[in-house]
């Protein structure tokens, strides 16, 4: 049976990350970096210094040796706090750390596990292309051999935190003539290398967490950029998607939470015919509606962390995980807008924030229609 109590050290950890997010990322700083579409500097050091990046990772790299259950409580609050905070901790984590511990070579363990627990290296998946998103087996971008390494050639697209990164995951397709989830191979390529083109894309939300087209122009890197088996390319990084996807939604779940905090701290401050708005039915039957939604991901989300933890098997769990928490985001968002009213519109609101941030969640990590063909697939009522 699955325990929902907390232990005395998730409650430390969590109280922690309050201290940390009220220090270091306020309210008003969290908007002001969106506004400026930057990153918040050194958040990811504070991370490391609290310990929080060492909890699913071994002892012998510095980790703790924790289990995935924590790390969904970590990044549920700090998406309570700002979307940024569990973005990046999910992209360093869920993408470059889980990768590195699944299909890393022992010697890329080594080098790159200690400085990202530490917080000193964070990771990007360059996977998505332009005609290469949810159907990421339709990707171009080609690495051949040479008698150094390998050389690429092709184009990225919608990368996330590419130009802070200390390398470029990059799936590439190595073997000539290959198609589909063949001949598939992941390069680790440092963003600065020669070749390599970055452009910044400008988009609706989440501003903080910076979007880059890049450009692989004879790109060289050596041989030991390999990183795991040649030509396995896709089955690895399917292999850990439930670690991204379990982050999005745990991502999605906090700052869902933070929109109905909002919304009720709101009505029951503002006053109408001469009663705050706690005391019309409708609105009272609303705010329920949003905490039940909330509730009801934060339930699956926490019996994906628990199968995760155990070494269950949770393909379908992990698309059903994100599926459901970022429609509750974008629901209780935008039911949040509603009660608010012209107090939410306001650029300087959170809510705001919250409502355009939100809309990423439903097509991000596998578009959710694809995701529950995907669960019909896993249920046995769609051919796989």
């Amino acid at each position: 049976m699955m325990d929902f109590g907390l232990t005395e050290e998730q409650r430390a950890i969590l109280d922690s990350i309050d201290r940390m997010m009220a220090a270091h990322l306020p309210p008003e700083r969290a908007q002001a970096y969106d506004a400026l579409g930057e990153c918040p500097p050194d958040l990811l050091r504070h991370f490391g210094e609290l310990g929080l990046l060492a909890i699913p990772f071994p002892a012998r790299f510095g980790g703790l040796d924790g289990d995935w259950g924590t790390v969904t409580l970590v990044q549920e609050r700090l998406g309570y706090h700002a979307a940024i905070a569990a973005s990046l901790y999910s992209i360093t984590v869920d993408f470059g750390g889980m990768s590195l511990l699944a299909y890393g070579s022992p010697a890329q363990q080594d080098a790159l596990l200690p400085p990202l627990i530490r917080g000193e290296a964070q990771f990007s998946l360059a996977l998505s292309e332009p005609g290469a998103g949810t159907d990421a087996a339709a990707l171009i971008t080609r690495a051949e051999r040479t008698a150094t390494g390998w050389r690429i050639n092709g184009r990225k697209t919608w990368i996330s935190a590419a130009d802070t990164a200390a390398f470029l995951v990059t799936v590439c397709r190595t073997e000539r003539g290959s198609t589909g989830r063949a001949g598939i191979s992941i390069l680790l390529v440092p963003p600065d290398s020669k070749g390599i083109h970055m452009t910044r894309l400008h988009k609706l939300g989440n501003n903080s967490l910076t979007s880059w087209d890049i450009a692989f122009d004879d790109v060289e890197v050596p041989g030991d950029a390999l990183m795991g088996e040649e030509g396995n390319g896709f089955r690895h990084v399917m292999s850990t998607l439930q670690y991204s996807r379990s982050g999005q939604a745990a991502n999605a779940v906090g700052q869902a939470q933070a929109a109905v905090d909002i919304a009720l701290d709101h009505a029951r401050e503002r006053i109408q015919f001469g009663k705050p708005l706690t005391q019309f039915q409708v609105l009272r039957h609303r705010l329920v509606d949003m905490q039940n939604r909330v509730d009801q991901a934060r339930l699956i989300l926490y019996r994906l962390a628990w199968l995760m933890t155990t070494g269950q098997p949770c393909r379908r769990e992990a698309a059903q995980a994100k599926v459901l928490a970022s429609e509750t985001l974008a629901a209780v968002a935008a039911e949040g807008m509603q009660i608010l009213a012209s107090t939410g519109y306001a650029s300087e609101s959170r809510m705001n924030r919250i409502l355009r941030d939100s809309r990423l969640y439903l097509f991000g990590e596998g578009a959710n229609d694809m995701l529950r063909d995907q669960m019909a697939r896993e249920m046995g009522i769609a051919e796989r």
